[in-house]
């Protein structure tokens, strides 16, 4: 019997060291694989940099040339479209690649990598990040609203240090966000780092005939501020849903506090509770100014009236201040947009063959600086390729200098998402150039 349990020991034991030699291999296979995409990393990186030095070189001496004639403007005017579009090519490069962490993680964390390379994990990354506000808020607001009426300093204190961690929590995870391609405006973040000051001071604040004269009215703002929190969290959400699969807002961004521009169409109405926010946060500081002159003030009363003070004037500059970007704004397209629109107006090529007919002298100088270039080689190739073909077909293969083409599907969806964004007319000269190279083709074709 015990030799029957011996040779099965024996036999799993062989299995089982089978397994270990193919684990082995993997992992070899794994070491070596990991090794070689960190060095091409390095050298994509390396690579990206050196364009971006390049491009600065070019746009610098590109400001000192002057068009002695239309042929040349033109010239110029291509350029600067290539240029234009080349630096966005390079920001979708990066977006893939290890970032480098900014001076407030590499303090707190040290010098770690915190880029998160895979699409889905950056995703669930933010969904995190977002339930995380959503639960905390939620909590707060609830352990405010009890105490309100129970009135016990420890649960006090336990309100005020939730208040602290949680913004040293989000500034954290907001600074991974922005490594990993989220965007946030400076001054929500600078208003996260200043509701530090705010807890830490009311952690501090001891007990006392001021502190017990503004708990009601401070209870009273963090129940509004956390029903506040809700209704930004819930409707942002759903727009920024919406604009992400319309194509008009990166898939990194967030729900944040305070209004911005995308949320005009939308999300309107959450400005009058916004406003009454702001308005709680002055009236904060101006409660806290008179208790400062009492006899029993301790240095944290004034210093939260300053803190309450700079945060509802900052957040009433900064939201004024999108609202009237907004409400004077005319309705262009971004001149960033429009690298991603090229093939609508992108007719350079088509201007040198007429330039070829009147300016020779100028067209061989350009053909020849063009063919020390690889990419004007393959682009030569496939415009003899594409002999025979329509122009439309024509158009599609080789309407760029530099670059793979985005998919007319694509650009539909961004032309119609920007459609929707406005409802005014509009009045970009871009797009008359549009219509009118469209006329043209229609006049060649004929």
């Amino acid at each position: 019997m015990e030799s029957d349990s011996l040779a099965a020991c024996l036999k799993d034991w062989a299995e089982l060291s089978d397994e270990y030699n193919e684990l082995h291999k993997k992992q070899k296979e794994y070491t070596d694989v990991l090794a070689s995409c960190i060095s091409l990393q390095k050298k994509t990186l390396s690579g990206i940099k050196h364009q971006e030095y390049r491009l600065a070189a070019i746009k610098k001496l590109l400001k000192d040339v002057v068009a002695d004639n239309k042929e040349e403007q033109g010239e110029i005017e291509d350029l600067k479209k290539d240029i234009l579009r080349r630096q966005s090519q390079l920001e979708q490069m990066r977006v893939p690649l290890p970032a480098e962490s900014g001076r407030y993680l590499k303090t707190v964390l040290g010098n770690v990598n915190v880029s998160i390379l895979e699409k889905h994990e950056k995703f669930l990354y933010k969904d995190q990040y977002e339930q995380f506000k959503l639960i905390v808020n939620i909590i707060g607001g609830t352990l405010c609203l009890f105490n309100w009426h129970l009135n016990i300093r420890a649960l006090d204190l336990v309100s005020f240090f939730l208040i602290v961690w949680y913004y040293c929590t989000l500034t954290i995870r907001e600074s991974i966000l922005i490594v990993n391609g989220s965007r946030i405006k400076g001054w929500w973040r600078l208003h996260h780092f200043i509701s530090i000051v705010v807890g830490g001071l009311l952690l501090i604040w001891p007990k006392g005939t001021t502190f017990l004269e503004f708990r009601d009215c401070y209870m009273r703002f963090a129940c509004f501020v956390t029903f506040l929190q809700y209704l930004q969290f819930t409707y942002q959400r759903g727009t920024l849903y919406r604009l992400k699969s319309l194509g008009v807002r990166n898939d990194m961004d967030i729900t944040i506090e305070g209004f911005h521009s995308w949320m005009w169409k939308g999300l309107g109405f959450l400005l009058p509770f916004l406003y009454i926010g702001y308005g709680l946060q002055l009236y904060n500081a101006y409660v806290l100014y008179h208790l400062s002159y009492n006899e029993t003030a301790t240095w944290p009363v004034p210093a939260l009236s300053a803190t309450f003070l700079l945060l509802g004037v900052g957040n009433i500059i900064t939201t004024s201040g999108t609202i009237f970007s907004k409400l004077s704004e005319k309705r262009t397209f971004l001149k960033y947009k429009f690298t991603r629109l090229d093939k609508y107006f992108w007719t350079h090529r088509k201007r040198r063959d007429t330039v070829a007919q009147t300016n020779k002298k100028l067209s061989d100088e350009v053909e020849k600086i063009c063919r020390r270039s690889n990419s004007y080689s393959s682009i030569k190739r496939n415009l003899d390729k594409s002999k025979g073909k329509s122009m439309e077909e024509v158009q599609e293969e080789n309407s760029s200098q530099t670059s793979d083409e985005i998919d007319l599907e694509e650009i539909d969806n961004e032309v119609r998402a920007a459609e929707q964004l406005d409802n005014e007319d509009l009045d970009n000269p871009l797009h008359e150039n549009i219509e009118n190279t469209e006329q043209i083709e229609e006049k060649k074709d004929a």
